[in-house]
């Protein structure tokens, strides 16, 4: 009989799995410190034995043979090239969240080592933070306010279902010179790096607000009026970095998605994209370099 991946899945999910049977996977310690990480690091436990960070360090000769998996969330356990090579039957970064610019995928790939991600998963949560900031920054918004929302990928589709009576834009430059608020929902891409500069701003209202990263200098001189930002570079800010120092800024520490809904269905995606990885089975979310 031939299984697909997830009947595979379902099936293994029905069954023991004999400690002795599991293959070994790498996590962070916020797997044991976190309030509902530990409990979801569970599901982990059913199909992989984890080694926590701290354990591996402690004798890498030890655990470094065994592992075939890396469990990766907020960019921990980091990918360093010199803890890869150390990892001889690495078979797959299973990362949690869409983005993986902090992966070097042509490295990576030529260890043999895929890299997976988790599409889709934090689509509700991403739409339900940039609608929180983009409120909590107006707190009066008028009634005739336009949101301009520049998205490039079905990951932020939903925030424009959200949004009243939407209007289409041909441009950036358009949506720039139209909008009161701008909602930037993109994945970090080579082509999305710099996507608001200098000229960019420029062209927004004096009254806008940009509901991402903004320059300090627009905000400090009015050209634009405030920024709302859960995601920063680089991250987090240091303590004398100008933008916590300004009253039109509203930063929030990267916690978009970090309700306990999503969080669950991103481990049971990581857990599905390593175990397929780790059998030799077709990956669903495998991430390639472009």
């Amino acid at each position: 009989m031939k299984l697909t991946v997830l009947s595979y899945f379902i099936l293994l999910s029905s069954t023991q799995v004999m400690e002795e049977d599991k293959p070994c996977a790498l996590i962070s310690e916020a797997w044991s410190e976190h309030a509902y990480l530990k409990e979801l690091s569970d599901l982990l436990k059913q199909h992989f034995h984890t080694i926590s960070y701290r354990e591996f360090l402690q004798n890498p000769a030890l655990h470094a043979p065994k592992i075939q998996a890396i469990f990766m969330l907020a960019q921990s356990p980091a990918a360093e090239p010199s803890l890869l090579r150390s990892l001889p039957s690495l078979k797959v970064i299973a990362n949690g969240g869409v983005g993986i610019n902090h992966l070097d995928l042509l490295f990576i790939g030529s260890l043999g080592v895929k890299v997976t991600n988790t599409p889709g998963v934090v689509s509700d949560a991403t739409a339900d933070i940039g609608m929180g900031l983009l409120l909590a920054s107006a707190r009066k918004i008028h009634q005739h306010m336009n949101q301009g929302i520049c998205t490039f990928g079905i990951n932020e589709a939903h925030p424009l279902e959200r949004a009243v009576g939407a209007t289409y834009c041909e441009n950036m430059d358009d949506l720039l010179r139209r909008s009161d608020f701008v909602m930037l929902a993109v994945n970090l891409t080579p082509e999305t790096t710099g996507l608001i500069g200098q000229r960019e701003l420029s062209l927004m209202k004096p009254t806008a607000t940009l509901v991402n990263d903004a320059l300090v200098k627009a905000l400090q001189s009015g050209t634009i009026h405030a920024a709302a930002l859960d995601v920063t570079h680089p991250e987090p800010l240091p303590r004398d970095h100008p933008l916590l120092g300004l009253p039109n800024v509203l930063i929030t520490p990267h916690v978009g998605t970090d309700t306990y809904q999503t969080t669950r269905r991103m481990v049971e995606v990581m857990v599905e994209n390593a175990w397929a990885a780790v059998n030799g089975l077709p990956i669903p979310n495998e991430m390639k370099p472009q």
